[in-house]
């Protein structure tokens, strides 16, 4: 946004130089990148007026002219413009000017053997315009105000300086001279001088009807006729302004509309009403604001023929599509030399309407950049009156029919509690004179009525504020207010401090938790993967997004195994061989509202062997035992005791091959082989296994102190006493049964229990399997005795006997 020092001083009285007020505005979240000083451009540059002007003896294109230029005497300078005669006024450039514009130094020369002490300028070569035919000669209807020796840059608009700042996205209000006044006025204590334009007087000789499809995309309209206006170029205060702030002046109608856009950001739109009658067909025309129908074109400005998408908000006129709203305007309608009526379009459209509308287009104007972060809703019948002052003043013209439509909501403040209890503790001290102390509510109170706030004390050092209309969008909550505070108060003025007390870090539970699981899968030969948690929908209970990006990344996963699949199957494709890999990842299901949760999935597969020669080059399935093993010994690193129960929920697994997994009675999770179905669809090896555990049981679990602090425990120093056991089980019965029966029944003794043989066959009853177990005895404290250990192992046996009803054989 580029400001006009001078256009700024109109609204607010500013006597701090442009460099201080840049650093002030800096300060405060108004970034300015750069001072355009148009002082310096035309330092040196006076009025001078030409007394004679007679032909250059040795060239055909340069004049020798005698200009006074208030000096003492006149001043004899070779001009080589067309344009030269006498008795005008111009610009000189007299003798040690330098003009930055054209690097250019003046000095006294010789010009084919003829004296020039200076130079008469053209616009160009003051920076004022890119391209000139000649040099600048002074309108006649002011100079009798001008004299020769005078400094033009008070009559060229060089006495001014540009500052170029930036604001933030949610200061929609500062792109706009009244809104960076508002702020300085906020800054200094200034007083503020906004134009307050009257209603005009409508003379209702038409009639202007207005139809609003979609009342969220365009709250409000507002349509007025003006007749028998005089399309002209722009008064030179007007172009010089537009200028500045880098418009280019096209006629008075456009410019005026330009004009408000950039001093109240309320972007206006001029149409040409007899266009607009003949695009209707119809002396009765009704404008409209809709979306666009498949298949609809406009042509715009540019001269381009648009192909419009569903998303483009339009202005129509008899349901005819006109321009983009809020975007781009129309060729057919556009205003011309020869327009002689106008209608003017006042409105507010939604900033998401607008956003999509210019993307669909790909186009971005200043228009749509102002939608786009919001204008001012209570703003729009003061931009609108404001435009038709100035365009009755620079163009002429009768107000005949003007027509409103609004659904705006009746109120456009908002009111928020704020504590001063609450800023304190988020500002911290400020700096007083030459100690600290704390922000006073007389601070607060000066510094948010300075930004257009009403405060209502509550009590206790509360207040409600009332925030003012142009500040409605970024104003919400108390934390909005605190920043301002501390914006306007200044950030400088606040003291650096650290707490009291300091502390080494430290990783929490949780963390030193996950970080022990992935060594450990790590440990195990796994490798770590990392997947977004967005997948393709389809599943139960998932979450689907409104607006993705893909296709394929349009929902929430529900679980981790289905992206280490995809994993796997793509390491295989890209010949990297099988995968053996783990996730720690979020997980998200919808019930009655979304649940998320965290859990820690692997995949194991393929032959992880290297020297397959020995095997002519074949591959070796990983057997369920292997994988089992590979997680076993993971639960064993980190200290979990897990038992397995035959399971058949999920689909994609195995049915005979998966089991749940169970710790202390709460399911952590699934173990299982890839279903072969599922297998074979995808191309994937033999025996794929995959796992998922509840990463919240497995913190629970370990979580505790005796699994947190690792307590050393000697080796027994005394041998040990094995005994086997072989029996009849029923195939139904889970060997983990089986053993949990044996370790209970064997109390402190028994040191460990080993299945090692299992057979079905001959000689094995029918439903039935032998299973042989090894049981390893041993105390700490003394060297066992048959006498020890046979009333244990009888124990033992008849525990299984009563529980499982197994036929003993040994």
């Amino acid at each position: 946004m580029r400001i006009s020092l001078n256009w700024l001083r109109e609204l607010i009285d500013i006597s701090m130089t442009p460099e201080a007020l840049a650093e002030k505005l800096t300060m405060a979240g108004f970034e300015v990148e750069d001072i355009e000083d148009r002082r310096t451009w035309a330092d040196g540059v006076v009025v001078g007026k030409v007394l004679t002007r007679e032909q250059h003896p040795n060239a055909d294109r340069l004049s020798v002219c005698t200009v006074d230029i208030g000096g003492e005497s006149p001043s004899q300078i070779v001009c080589g413009a067309a344009n030269v005669r006498a008795d005008i006024f111009v610009a000189v450039a007299t003798l040690g000017t330098y003009l930055p514009n054209v690097d250019l130094k003046i000095k006294p020369a010789k010009l084919r053997g003829v004296e020039s002490k200076g130079m008469i300028c053209s616009l160009s070569e003051l920076g004022l315009t890119k391209e000139s035919e000649g040099i600048h000669i002074f309108d006649e209807t002011v100079t009798g105000a001008l004299q020769p020796g005078m400094d033009v840059r008070p009559l060229l608009g060089l006495d001014d300086a540009i500052l170029d700042l930036t604001s933030t996205a949610n200061r929609a209000d500062a792109l706009s001279l009244v809104g960076i006044a508002r702020e300085v006025a906020a800054l200094t204590g200034g007083t503020l001088r906004l134009p307050q334009p009257a209603a005009p007087q409508v003379e209702q000789n038409r009639s202007l009807s207005i139809n609003i499809s979609d009342a969220q995309a365009c709250p409000t309209y507002i349509g007025t006729m003006i007749e028998n206006v005089k399309i002209a170029p722009s008064p030179l205060w007007l172009q010089r302004r537009l200028l500045a702030s880098g418009v280019r002046s096209i006629n008075n109608i456009v410019d005026v509309t330009n004009y408000i856009m950039l001093e109240w950001g309320q972007p206006l739109h001029a149409f040409d009403l007899d266009r607009l009658i003949q695009v209707a067909g119809s002396d009765q025309i009704e404008m409209g604001v809709r979306f666009a129908r498949s298949g609809e074109s406009v042509k715009t400005l540019d001269g381009q023929d648009r192909k419009l998408q569903e998303q483009a908000l339009l202005i129509t006129v008899n349901d005819k599509p006109t321009m983009l709203a809020g975007v781009f305007g129309g060729e057919e309608t556009e205003v011309s030399d020869t327009t002689q009526n106008v209608l003017l379009e006042a409105a507010i459209f939604d900033s998401a309407a607008i956003r999509k509308s210019a993307r669909s287009q790909g186009l971005r104007t200043e228009a749509s950049a102002r939608y786009e972060r919001g204008v001012n809703w209570a703003g729009l019948e003061t931009a609108c009156r404001r435009a038709i002052e100035l365009i009755l003043e620079t163009a002429g013209g009768t107000v005949t029919a003007q027509s409103t439509i609004d659904h705006r909501q009746g109120t456009l403040t908002r009111t928020i509690e704020l504590r001063l209890e609450r800023v304190r503790e988020v500002l911290g001290m400020v700096e007083l004179d030459e100690d600290l102390g704390e922000l006073q509510a007389s601070d607060i109170e000066r510094t948010l009525t300075a930004l257009g706030c009403e405060l209502q004390s509550n009590g206790s050092e509360t207040w409600i504020v009332t925030v003012p209309p142009y500040r409605y969008r970024d104003l919400e909550r108390e934390i909005d207010l605190i920043e301002e505070i501390a914006r306007l108060y200044g950030y400088n003025k606040f003291t650096d401090t650290l707490p009291d007390k300091t502390e080494l870090g430290y990783l929490s539970i949780d963390q030193v938790i996950k970080r022990k699981v992935r060594e450990a899968f790590r440990a195990a030969g796994l490798t770590e993967v990392m997947h977004y948690s967005l997948g393709k929908p389809g599943e139960e209970r998932q979450v689907v997004l409104a607006n993705p990006l893909f296709t394929e990344y349009s929902a929430l996963r529900t679980d981790l195994i289905n992206g280490l699949i995809e994993a796997f199957q793509y390491n295989l494709e890209q010949g990297n061989g099988a995968l053996n890999g783990f996730e720690v990842g979020h997980i998200f299901a919808q019930e009655e509202e979304l649940i998320e949760s965290e859990a820690i999935a692997g995949i194991l597969g393929g032959d992880p062997a290297q020297g397959k020669w020995v095997r002519g080059g074949k591959d070796q399935p990983m057997t369920w035992f292997e994988a089992k093993g590979v997680l076993d010994s993971v639960f064993d690193r980190v200290g979990l005791t897990v038992e397995y129960q035959p399971d058949r929920r999920d689909a994609r697994l195995h049915p005979g091959r998966t089991a749940s997994l169970w710790v202390k009675g709460e399911r952590l999770g699934t173990f299982g082989q890839l279903h072969p179905q599922l297998r074979q669809e995808r191309g994937l090896p033999d025996e794929v296994y995959v796992f998922q555990l509840n990463l919240d049981v497995v913190i629970q679990q370990l979580e505790t102190d005796e699994a947190m602090v690792s307590i050393f425990k000697p080796f027994s120093t005394y041998p040990a006493s094995d005994r086997d056991i072989a029996f009849f089980a029923a195939r139904d019965v889970a060997v983990s049964d089986l053993e949990r029966t044996i370790v209970k029944a064997g109390g402190k003794l028994l040191e460990s229990v080993e299945l090692f043989d299992e057979y079905i066959g001959d000689r094995v009853p029918a439903g039935q399997r032998s299973l042989a177990f090894r049981l390893v005895y041993r105390a700490d404290d003394r060297t066992l005795k048959d006498e020890d250990v046979d009333p244990v192992h009888q124990k033992v046996r008849e525990a299984l006997t009563e529980k499982f009803r197994v036929e003993l054989r040994s």
